[in-house]
């Protein structure tokens, strides 16, 4: 749901996993997040945001709370196919 980040720009806050479908929600609630500059399917709260702790605080309560705007539900993996046995 959320990858908290402490390096350099532009990976020094919080990116919140959501579909791109409910970003404009969140962002409606929350103007401080924008797309991730190299991944923008991931929303992203820096950590020079002026209400970073707040806005943090109430991503994590709403994630808490499994509000549906928060989080992404991956794709289940291909199975490999079976190691051929030689002869």
């Amino acid at each position: 749901m959320f990858c908290f980040c402490a390096r350099d720009e532009p990976w020094r806050g919080v990116l919140v996993g959501t579909d791109q479908a409910r970003h404009a929600a969140l962002q409606a609630e929350f103007p401080e997040l924008t797309p991730h500059p190299i991944l923008p399917k991931w929303l992203y709260l820096p950590e020079t945001s002026d209400h970073f702790e707040r806005t943090a605080a109430r991503l994590v309560a709403l994630a808490r709370r499994r509000d549906p705007r928060i989080g992404i539900i991956p794709k289940p993996r291909k199975r490999r196919a079976a190691p051929r046995e030689r002869k």
